[in-house]
């Protein structure tokens, strides 16, 4: 290796040039750094903005050691986390800060290279005063990736316009047990619907600039128990059938650059060691390009947690060699000890260079490397300014233009469960008199998932304002029906149990002519919510005493529309059968309260549809609608897991009529297609849309199937009296599975395809026959139909 010291200018403008290839300018790079500048590029630092606009500082956590920035600075350093969701900050300012700190870095190593700076956005920049999208499970219930693939990309501008680089979303988790904590995290319990919009969301980050990064990868939501970092033991078919999925059709499909480890482990293989996965998967297989981030802390559980490591470098060495390029958040197992075991030889230097190359290579595509780079993010470099006082209050990051997005999504994701007429309540003579009665709502909480700036970082923060504007629902519904006398009582608390409110309750409820009744949960982190990460439920029964007030609402005969603002599916008791109405919502965001009102007054016409099944017992499992026959309803077991409302369930205010199925061909081969059709009407007086889902059943397979399994979607917008025949052109690539050889295959045989309204309402079906020999296909196979919607003449 060369001497540092000796480092030329001819071979510094060799890797500063745009210009020349990027494996050339990294080569050139790599070849005149020392083992410490090139670990160095392999970790982040925990910081948080300055409120003044001083460059950032290191955030110390329990699981850190001290980080003082002079000491490491003058190697380099790979990423910054999180400078803006860290701590309460005016963006600009917050900007300005982050210009600082990248300028003394740049300042501070040889070969003046910048940081790249990551931030969580998992429903939105996690930063102060940023907009409060929908959570994930909201994104599912929408049906519509388009839609999420805007939001994506205001994310993404957002993020880049004050100098972030990459972000930490989305989750590709498929839900496999709605007890996990981090269910509001994901898309919802299907892995095509995952896929799809997951797919939708990283192609919005990723057009406007910002890696977008896969999470987690893989299996950290089949944990036993459906506790937060459990162990995993899921067999291969459940894996390669159910969870990986969506992460090959987004790595095939979105243009993502990072991913994500999980923390868990594989049938005791923790995946943060898993070579298997992170490389011989992953990469070989594959074909995946970017880097490879450590979730936060995930490296050292290898020795704390995981007890595969005996020691910080032995933790090292494992994830480099399974194929982990960043430790994140902080340094802790990349340091000086592993610097020192590389120049000694006891880590192989290869190792490092792997997961060098893939970083710069990485910073290369962002500019990071380029001679003109600028530390200045976009949205000071039109302002020219350099104070704090300049740039205070210049920088909007929850814009009209977010805050309609956000409606719209928020607006589609309501899902109506039942109604027995009472909805819209401002059709004919709307109610005078509504009791709004729950412990969500008068919250302006209730509609943040544990990843919004509020509930994450800002509840530690009382003394900030909370950034944006959150209407409760109570407001919402008072400006909704401002005519009407809107009484509010609380009842209970979210999960405290009183009931010593219920009196109160139940007085208000009865001299309403209708109860709004608001239930649900309150995000929070590790035990300090109902639901979030490290929020756990032992059952799915309603939290505190919400059950119970929810039993003597009903008690009192009054209609009562049962309104949920919550993180995951909660059993309802007698409500399904008893309640007027009930709406779902799922954390719908800072304008979610508004679009619950619409529907609630019919200003909205509900298109949501579940995206997780919501149980009808508590403990009842599985609660995802992917089960096999023995897994449903049966004359041997006394428990029946049936669902209330089955996943792709929803209702609408405008009639629907199903009608003239169709298919091109009752034969087909394995490498074939066909092509089946509906048509769908809106019979009634008002526009609406239909959510058309085309299910797959095979009544014979060489290993056991799910009764039904999602392979297509359509949705569609139907004007009052309009009609429309929605075609599927469904490629037999669809029907194949994990074989018993552990090869996946198209299997000869009948498939039947199903037009669901739900999971559990099957309302045409067509059979087609598979003939000919089997076939083997591989991740490159066809992963979608082809869905024609035609207007009726």
């Amino acid at each position: 290796m060369k001497d540092p010291t000796m480092t030329d200018a001819a071979t510094l403008t060799l890797w500063n040039d745009p210009a020349l290839p990027i494996d050339e300018r990294v080569d050139a790079l790599i070849a005149e750094m020392t083992v410490a500048e090139k670990v160095a590029q392999l970790y982040g630092v925990w910081v948080g903005a300055s409120a003044d606009g001083e460059d950032v500082a290191p955030h110390q956590h329990d699981m850190s050691d001290d980080v003082e920035l002079d000491d490491l600075l003058p190697s380099g350093l790979g990423q910054l986390t999180r400078p803006f969701g860290t701590a309460p900050v005016d963006p600009a300012i917050g900007a300005l800060s982050l210009q600082r700190a990248q300028q003394r870095i740049v300042d501070a190593n040889r070969f003046g290279i910048p940081a790249l700076a990551h931030e969580e956005c998992l429903a939105g920049f996690a930063t102060w005063g940023a907009t409060a999208y929908p959570v994930p499970l909201s994104w599912g219930a929408t049906f519509d990736p388009a839609l999420v693939r805007e939001m994506g990309e205001r994310i993404g501008a957002d993020m880049r316009a004050v100098g972030v680089h990459q972000g930490l979303a989305p989750v590709l988790d498929v839900v496999r047990d709605a007890r996990w904590g981090r269910v509001e995290e994901t898309i919802g319990e299907d892995p095509y619907l995952v896929g799809t919009v997951a797919t939708a969301y990283i192609q919005g980050v990723e057009s406007a600039g910002v890696v977008a990064t896969l999470k987690h990868f893989v299996g950290y939501s089949a944990s036993k128990g459906g506790r937060n970092l459990a162990p995993v033991s899921v067999g291969a078919r459940e894996l390669a059938d159910v969870l990986l999925p969506p992460f090959e059709m987004a790595l095939r499909e979105s243009g993502v650059r990072s991913v994500m480890n999980s923390y868990t482990d594989l049938d005791g293989v923790p995946t943060a060691a898993d070579e298997s996965l992170l490389t011989g998967l992953l990469r070989d297989e594959w074909g995946f390009e970017g880097t490879v981030v450590a979730d936060y802390f995930s490296i050292a559980f290898l020795k704390d947690l995981h007890g595969v490591a005996d020691g910080w470098t032995d933790a090292a060495a494992r994830a480099l060699s399974a194929g982990i390029d960043v430790e994140l958040p902080t340094v802790k197992t990349f340091g000086a000890d592993l610097v020192r075991a590389v120049e000694d030889g006891v880590v192989a230097e290869e190792l490092v260079d792997r997961a060098l190359r893939r970083v710069l290579r990485q910073k290369a595509e962002l500019g990071l490397l380029d001679a003109d780079w600028s530390p200045v993010p976009p949205a000071l470099a039109a302002a020219a300014a350099d104070s704090v006082e300049d740039v205070r209050g210049t920088v909007d990051l929850d814009p009209p233009r977010n805050r309609a997005l956000a409606r719209r999504i928020a607006e589609e994701a309501i899902v109506l469960l039942r109604n027995d007429g009472v909805l819209p309540l401002a059709q004919g003579n709307a109610p005078r008199r509504i009791a709004v009665i729950g412990p969500v709502a008068d919250d302006p909480y209730a509609v943040l998932g544990c990843y919004s700036f509020p509930s994450h970082v800002g509840v530690r923060h009382p003394e900030f304002p909370l950034g944006i504007a959150l209407p409760t629902l109570r407001e919402s519904l008072e400006a909704e029906f401002p005519e009407a006398e809107i009484s509010h009582v609380p009842g209970t608390t979210i999960d405290g149990g009183e009931t010593d409110g219920f009196a109160d309750a139940l007085a208000t409820a009865s001299a309403a002519e209708v109860v709004v009744l608001a239930l649900g949960d309150r995000a929070g982190l590790f035990g300090r919510g109902t639901s979030g990460e490290g929020c756990d439920a032992a059952d799915l029964t309603l939290p505190g005493a919400q059950q119970a007030l929810l039993d003597a609402v009903l008690q009192t005969g009054v209609p009562t529309v049962v309104t949920l603002l919550a993180g995951r599916p909660y059993a309802l008791g007698a409500a399904p059968e008893r309640a007027a109405a009930i709406v779902q919502s799922f954390f719908a965001g800072e304008e979610g309260t508004g679009a619950i009102a619409g529907v609630l007054s019919g200003r909205v016409n509900p298109s949501g549809r579940l995206p997780v099944s919501i149980p009808r017992d508590p403990g009842a499992q599985p609660s995802t609608y992917l089960a096999s026959r023995l897994a449903r309803r049966n004359d041997v077991s006394n428990i029946d897991p049936t669902p209330a409302y089955p996943f792709g369930h929803g209702l609408g205010y405008a009639p629907a009529v199903w009608s003239d199925a169709e298919s091109s061909a009752s034969e087909i081969t394995a490498d074939g297609a066909v092509t089946v059709s509906i048509h769908v009407g809106n019979a009634g007086d008002r526009d609406g849309v239909e959510i058309v889902q085309l299910y797959l059943h095979d009544p014979a397979a060489s290993v056991v199937r799910p009764v039904q399994r999602l392979i297509a979607y359509a949705r569609v917008p139907l004007g009052a009296g309009e009609r429309a025949r929605v075609s599927f052109e469904v490629p037999a690539d669809l029907a194949s599975f994990t074989g018993r050889d552990g090869r996946r295959v198209i299997e000869p045989g009948e498939i039947v395809l199903g037009f669901g309204r739900s999971s559990g309402e099957i309302v045409a079906t067509r059979s087609v026959r598979i003939v000919g020999e089997p076939r083997h296909v591989d991740h490159t196979r066809r992963l979608h139909a082809t869905v024609v919607v035609t207007p009726d003449e």
